[in-house]
């Protein structure tokens, strides 16, 4: 990329400004002066530093909605050699799941770069919530499902209150605000259930909406805030 563009990407003046800082023989590429405009750069080997002092390009935050399908796991990669979610993401720029979908189960799945927010959405403290359809292997009773939103003990604790209603059949619609392993399949094994199906729909302020399986897009900035806003980083 050209080199005024270089400066400006890296945050350190506009694109105008940087093409006086570029004049005014202040800019260096892999320790030689630079001072014509037309200069280009690769931001991954060139070594650029203004008064002497390295510049790097700011990372671009990259946040992505998938619709994971069945028999991905949600990991960079693998020890056994099963695809990866990441490998559905046809980009040049490294991503990571935010959390973790089981290998069997689907649904909406977010990746990043953000370290920071990844962080803070899958820390406990910010509870934030998830929403599951479980399709079981029988019917569940009202009286079952109010157990299932009181709290179920397993044998890593006690699951803290949650939302259930029952759906279709033998769908439930689950929405919960922990991060147990495989804590909605528990929850319903501790109860009888098995559970044959399960996907989500939701993750904070995020829907899954009509992605098919495998699909997957950016997204908008008003969810990118609305997220950063559910962990306390909105402005």
């Amino acid at each position: 990329m050209r080199l005024n563009r270089f400066l400006a990407e890296a945050g350190l003046a506009s694109r105008r400004s940087s093409e006086d800082i570029i004049l005014e023989g202040r800019v260096a590429i892999n320790g030689h002066p630079v001072t014509d405009l037309a200069t280009e750069v690769d931001a991954e080997l060139d070594h650029v530093t203004v008064d002497g002092k390295r510049v790097h390009l700011k990372q671009k935050n990259i946040y992505i909605l998938l619709h994971k399908p069945l028999n991905y796991v949600t990991t960079v990669k693998d020890e056994k050699g099963r695809d990866s979610v990441v490998d559905l993401i046809k980009i040049s720029e490294r991503i990571f799941p935010v959390g973790r979908l089981d290998y069997d189960t689907t649904g909406l799945l977010l990746l990043t770069n953000d370290g920071e927010l990844s962080f803070r959405l899958t820390h406990p403290k910010f509870g934030v919530e998830k929403t599951y359809v479980a399709v079981l292997n029988k019917r569940i009773t009202e009286k079952e499902l109010a157990i299932l939103r009181k709290g179920v003990r397993l044998f890593d604790g006690t699951t803290s209150p949650c939302k259930a209603k029952k759906l279709a059949k033998e769908a439930v619609e689950i929405t919960i605000h922990e991060g147990k392993n495989k804590q909605v399949k528990r929850m319903f094994r501790k109860l009888g259930f098995k559970v044959r199906q399960l996907y989500r729909t939701r993750y904070g302020p995020l829907l899954l909406g009509k992605l098919k399986y495998g699909q997957w897009r950016n997204l908008k900035p008003q969810e990118v805030d609305a997220l950063k806003k559910i962990v306390g980083l909105g402005s």
